[in-house]
């Protein structure tokens, strides 16, 4: 049963993670990998909230952690699709634009899981 959920849930999470891939693409363009920059900091914050949550409040079976944690945010999360953002963006010698979008991605995905922790701490 724990893959089942896993499963479904990675693939809510997938979908989830193409549809901000195909609209920030239309309304931002495609110069700089908004998407995935988008991504993995929204993904971080939500599991930050989501993890705070469940340490502060407890109470939630493990099938429902596994769907939401493993599962939709498995799906959604893209630090591999970073990976390669950042590499196509060095190769194409947008050298600074690279380091920025390394940088930024990891300092605000970071900060934002912490400032999910802290939100979820201050409103238990």
């Amino acid at each position: 049963m724990a893959y089942l959920v896993v499963f479904v849930g990675g693939g809510l999470g997938a979908m989830l993670r193409h549809f901000i891939n195909t609209f920030s693409g239309r309304l931002l363009g495609t110069a700089f990998p908004y998407h995935t920059f988008l991504i993995n900091v929204t993904g971080s914050i939500v599991m930050g909230l989501i993890a705070g949550y469940f340490a502060f409040k407890g109470g939630s079976s493990q099938h429902f952690r596994l769907f939401l944690m493993t599962g939709i945010l498995g799906g959604y999360t893209t630090f591999s699709a970073f990976s390669l953002d950042a590499a196509l963006l060095y190769e194409r010698g947008a050298i600074g634009l690279a380091a920025l979008y390394v940088l930024g991605s990891v300092v605000l995905a970071i900060a934002g899981l912490f400032a999910g922790l802290a939100l979820v701490r201050a409103i238990t």
